[in-house]
């Protein structure tokens, strides 16, 4: 089964034995300045990065840090001040966008408004000069994976937000990009919508086994799709590790604190050794894992997030106290005064009858085992 005459096919399909482990992006010191005024401004500095085949990353961080540029340097729709972006091996700088094989998904859909659905499908196909049975084909297993049957003589504008990203979607798909390019694609959508569409797009991307490049802002997205999730800062790379181990072992206090909510408590770390450090917090000697910067007897943060605190209702003399509790129904926030500081503490799943009021008196415990031990300065 080759490229050029079977559309949509599976990387690592079974069905022929073989894998397709083409799509490896890599970016080497890419760099981009734009002139302001008299002087440059740095967008994306010295970025460096590895993309396996077939993996699924996404560039996370606050407006401004480079990931809409880094994308688009990759896409072909800016060039770099420096470095080089490499394909399979091979630098695609000086090819233009519609050369690189990949394709991208907008923030905006960019449907051809006076196309129907099978036609802006189609219409990479077009280009590619592929057969009319090829096009068929294709639209047979874009319209039937994306669950787009029944609309392909519709217009764009008769379709719902959702329909028209998963035209879009299908778009990109049927022309067998090597990496498929997604710039905020469900930031148009309604929650409940953007949640569907998630699923949808991971799913996909899975079955087919497609190199991809996300950009988001969304936390929840990049979290719950992402192989890698990329943190950037400023143009640079805070951290590029997988969910998990960016939301536990954060690189940085960056990091910590724009994913997710963190405690940051202020300790002095007694004894460093094998990645972990004795502390005293709240009154409690704990033992916990810290990045390999933290030194004895300087002062660190120790991380805390909300989910891994416990309280319970002491006597006077207690740890903290309630200063305030709000019910969400699935969970109970807490913020509570203590002699460190106001500590936010999240209750999953609380029993209604016994939730804190404010005011109360509380004894408090951090699970050492989820907490994380970070220098001060990055």
């Amino acid at each position: 089964m080759t490229r050029s005459n079977a559309a949509l096919h599976v990387a690592g399909d079974p069905a022929d034995g073989k894998v397709d482990r083409t799509g490896q992006l890599h970016l080497d010191q890419l760099t981009k300045t734009f002139p302001s005024g008299d002087s440059t401004v740095t967008a994306v500095d010295s970025v460096n990065l590895d993309i396996k085949p077939g993996e699924f990353i996404t560039l996370l961080g606050p407006s401004g840090c480079g990931k809409t540029t880094t994308l688009r340097i990759v896409a072909g729709f800016e060039t770099a001040t420096r470095g080089q972006v490499r394909l399979d091996g091979r630098p695609i700088d000086a090819m233009p966008p519609q050369r690189r094989e990949m394709a991208m998904v907008f923030q905006s859909y960019a449907l051809f408004p006076h196309l129907t659905v099978a036609d802006n499908i189609a219409y990479g196909l077009k280009l590619q000069r592929r057969s009319r049975a090829e096009v068929a084909s294709a639209m047979h297993l874009a319209l039937t994976s994306m669950n787009l049957v029944g609309l392909e003589d519709r217009s764009p504008h008769e379709l719902s937000g959702g329909q028209q990203q998963r035209v879009a979607l299908a778009r990109a798909l049927v022309v067998q990009p090597k990496v498929l390019l997604f710039d905020e694609p469900l930031s148009n959508l309604d929650a409940k919508l953007r949640g569907a569409m998630r699923a949808e797009i991971r799913r996909i991307q899975r079955m087919m086994g497609i190199t991809s490049l996300y950009v988001t802002h969304d936390q929840d997205e990049a979290m719950s799709m992402s192989d890698r999730v990329v943190v950037m800062h400023k143009g640079r790379i805070e951290q590029a590790a997988p969910p998990a181990e960016i939301y536990f072992r954060p690189a940085s206090v960056f990091v910590a604190d724009f994913i997710g909510r963190a405690n940051f408590i202020e300790v002095i770390p007694e004894h460093v050794e094998d990645n972990t450090a004795a502390v005293m917090a709240l009154g409690r000697r704990l033992t916990v894992a810290c990045d390999a910067k933290v030194l004895p007897g300087r002062s660190a943060y120790m991380m805390v997030r909300p989910e891994t605190v416990e309280l319970a209702p002491a006597e006077a003399g207690g740890a903290g106290t309630v200063l305030r509790s709000t019910f969400h129904g699935h969970t109970v926030d807490y913020e509570v005064e203590t002699n460190t500081g106001t500590l936010s503490v999240t209750q999953l799943g609380p029993d209604p009858r016994k939730v804190l009021s404010e005011g109360t008196n509380v004894s408090i415990s951090i699970d050492p085992g989820r907490a994380y031990l970070l220098t001060k300065t990055d």
